[in-house]
């Protein structure tokens, strides 16, 4: 009577390569027997165990090699050491993983990945040096964030380039690195600079003409003008933005050259940068076009701004950077006119407008409708000038009816009107904004603001916030503002909040479960601060 062999007596072959086992396997046992010759039902066995032999002799055994060459050491950090308890602060916000569940409510604890930012800004001004068993982790949330890796890098310091060269998911901190780990060279070093600018990529040509522009205009323009006629257009667009740092009349020649550029882009941007020098040859020019179209009315019984647009746009106005071809669905005239007006000096129109202040030429009406259309090409004009004055008058007093809705000046035109004033002014503006219109309308100009917010610009959000749950308004509209005041609050506001962690009453026309939602925001608000203090705390910044 014949028996099945047990598997202890069934011989494991040993000599068949694994390319012979594959095909075994494949073809099946019956067509090809294992080269261990085990009879019938046994064979299926011995290819398993000839297999496994094979697998552990393929995961044990190394071929001899020729050593490869150890790599250079990292470079040293000479920055001071993180203290401990920051160290392990770090530690705990590169573990926490955003949630993924998708519209549930977020409970009460803190979203430690939102305080990184804050986070690396604060150990950066401090002048901390990463702990190097964290790097990997930071470098891991550097690439999953683009927003993280200008402060993440910083933080890093050289060693992030180091390991950027052995692991390729690190390669970005070689392109936010231009010339690898080393320094770009300095403005009097000419040699290596002529050498750069000449062959190094694209990225590495950028951030050199950036750092040089910062430290020595007039050096980066030259440099800039060594090859200006060879660069192709859409390089030349990006060099030609650099030049925004550290804008004066001195770069007004090179500007002029451009606007004769072969590229539309090219001469528009060269424009727009010229406008910006309200001493230049082309703010002169824009000024003159500017002034034909605009006038005081003084045969009305109150003196009124009349508009008179240009009735066509010639080669001089295309040179100096007015775009003819107007987009779908907007007149030609209005078009033109917004242009030109954007591109006039501020200081046009006191004179032109009888000696008025820019809060008096705002103030006055505009005929046939064209106010709005004026009144945000001067906002386009302070923005660009940087003329806080006028953004001033633009802006207008923040509880004025008009500031809630739109308007004159949009609630985004206001937005960049204040970023033309201090940081103090501005706060104070968008905390009188909230406290007479409320936030449904207050989150761009939130965002424009200082961190932390300043104490009334914060004492604003909180009333409002609860004077919205108060109002039985639906809690959910407000999770925006609620998530910016997690950010930017000042960490001193949480005792404030103490009153507010009660579930209140809801009323009938309150939105159902409102009540739960908003004690569990204001609990993950007082949280998330008290952990931000915590944080600056372990950092010496407090």
């Amino acid at each position: 009577m014949n028996r099945t062999p047990t598997p202890a007596e069934i011989p494991v072959e040993t000599s068949a390569t694994w390319e012979d086992l594959v095909t075994t396997a494949l073809l099946g046992t019956d067509r090809r027997p294992p080269a261990t010759g085990a009879p019938g039902r046994a064979a299926p066995i011995a290819l398993l165990d000839a297999a496994a032999a094979e697998t552990v002799r393929r995961r044990a055994g190394l071929r001899p090699a020729r050593a490869a060459a150890r790599p250079d050491p990292a470079p040293a950090d000479p920055r001071p050491a993180l203290p401990t308890a920051a160290a392990r602060r770090l530690a705990m916000l590169l573990a926490d993983r955003p949630g993924t569940g998708g519209g549930g409510r977020r409970g009460t604890a803190p979203d430690l990945m939102e305080l990184l930012p804050q986070w690396l800004a604060a150990a950066n001004a401090r002048g901390f040096a990463a702990p190097s068993e964290l790097l990997p982790a930071l470098l891991d949330a550097a690439r999953g964030r683009t927003d993280l890796r200008p402060a993440a890098l910083a933080f890093a310091g050289p060693r992030a380039v180091w390991l950027a060269r052995l692991n390729p998911d690190w390669r970005f901190a070689l392109r936010a690195a231009p010339g690898g780990d080393a320094a770009l060279p300095r403005p009097e070093d000419g040699e290596r600079v002529r050498r750069l600018w000449q062959e190094g990529l694209f990225a590495e040509r950028v951030a050199l003409l950036a750092a040089i522009r910062a430290r020595e205009p007039a050096a980066a323009r030259e440099l800039l003008a060594t090859t200006w006629a060879t660069e192709r257009a859409e390089d030349r667009l990006m060099f030609l933005d650099s030049l925004r740092t550290g804008l004066g009349a001195d770069d007004e020649p090179f500007l002029e050259q451009a606007l004769s550029d072969r590229s539309r882009n090219v001469r528009a941007t060269a424009a727009e940068l010229l406008s910006a020098l309200p001493g230049s040859a082309l703010a002169a020019r824009m000024a003159v076009r500017a002034a034909a179209c605009v006038a005081v009315d003084r045969t009305r019984e109150v003196a009124s701004i009349v508009v008179e647009a240009p009735h066509e746009c010639d080669s001089s106005m295309e040179r100096d950077g007015v775009v003819p071809k107007a987009p779908a669905g907007r007149g030609e005239r209005s078009w033109w006119f917004g242009q030109l007006m954007e591109a006039a000096p501020l200081g046009t129109w006191s004179a032109r407008l009888g000696g008025r202040t820019p809060e008096e030429i705002v103030a006055l009406p505009v005929t046939d409708d064209w106010r709005s259309e004026l009144h945000a090409a001067w906002c386009r004009a302070a923005v660009r000038q940087r003329d806080a004055g006028w953004a001033r008058a633009l802006l207008g007093a923040p509880a004025a009816p008009e500031a809630g809705g739109p308007g004159a000046v949009s609630l985004a035109e206001r937005a960049k009107l204040l970023g033309t004033l201090p940081p103090g002014e501005r706060a104070d503006w968008v905390a009188g904004f909230i406290a007479a219109h409320g936030l449904s309308e207050a989150f761009q100009l939130l965002g424009g603001c200082a961190v932390p917010w300043s104490g009334p610009l914060g004492r604003a959000v909180v009333d409002a916030l609860n004077i919205a749950r108060d109002a039985g308004s639906y809690p959910w509209s407000f999770s925006g503002v609620m998530g910016l005041a997690e950010r930017c609050l000042d960490p001193a506001e949480a005792s404030r909040l103490d009153g507010l962690l009660a579930v209140p009453d809801e009323s009938e026309d309150a939105s159902p479960g409102a009540g739960g939602y908003w004690a569990e925001a204001f609990q993950r608000l007082g949280t998330t601060l008290r952990l931000r203090a915590a944080m600056l705390e372990e950092l010496g910044t407090v």
